[in-house]
């Protein structure tokens, strides 16, 4: 099931995300004596990690990691890790424990994927997967008709991470690595975070068939066990 929750601008929807990602948490921790919280990189998540930073949790009892990362260093501009810990991570946030995608590889290859599979695995199950998405109908970074899509895609890999390799020319795109289809679903709650018309319509056009590879994000919408939320604001 889907549900789709529309709100008058992004701070309202921040708001909105921030506490019902904190009841979820807490729930969690009332079972369990972790929580993990999976977060995407982008402005978008931006206004949602101001407001959940201020939240009163025991944020030393949570673990937080990335869908995906750009593989730079974790101190460059274009690091999710950075925008993270700059955003969220700070106060009391920063009590919670991090773990990053990027290792020490130097390229993204299979050691650098067994490497980050290594730190994924042991905290699968997620209690929360918040998702971002592009106006191309990527999410994390399973990118349309990459090479590495089919392989992100593939529900039954037993990977929790891929490589995405670097693509030159017009569209460059750095080497990412991500975390596969099948870590995503394995998770309590999955949320898709979006704003802007245009990615309203490419939502709505996920929804209907087509192939995965043209919109990934068609994969989670389809696969998803538990269902998925949709926060959205113009």
């Amino acid at each position: 099931m889907i549900r789709d929750y529309q709100f008058s601008d992004p701070e309202a929807l921040a708001e909105a995300l921030a506490a019902q990602v904190q009841k979820d948490l807490e729930a969690a921790l009332r079972e369990r004596p972790t929580a993990t919280l999976v977060v995407s990189g982008g402005s978008t998540p931006r206004p949602f990690f101001e407001r959940f930073r201020t939240l009163a949790l025991p944020w030393d009892r949570l673990t937080i990691t990335l869908a995906d990362e750009r593989w730079v260093p974790v101190d460059h501009p274009e690091s999710n890790e950075r925008m993270v810990r700059d955003t969220l991570l700070q106060g009391a946030a920063s009590q919670a424990r991090w773990v990053g995608l990027k290792t020490a590889h130097a390229t993204v290859d299979a050691a650098a994927c067994a490497a980050c599979h290594g730190r994924i695995a042991p905290l699968r199950p997620f209690d929360v997967v918040i998702l971002g998405m592009g106006t191309d109908g990527h999410t994390a970074s399973l990118f349309p008709h990459a090479p590495s899509l089919a392989v992100g895609l593939d529900l039954n890999s037993g990977q929790s991470c891929v490589a995405v390799a670097e693509e030159p020319g017009e569209n460059a795109r750095r080497a990412r690595i991500s975390l596969t289809l099948p870590a995503l679903l394995d998770s309590r709650r999955i949320v898709l975070h979006c704003t802007g018309e245009e990615k309203w319509q490419v939502y709505q056009r996920a929804r209907t068939p087509g192939a995965n590879s043209e919109l990934p994000l068609r994969a989670v919408l389809r696969e998803a066990p538990r269902g998925l939320d949709v926060y959205w604001a113009p």
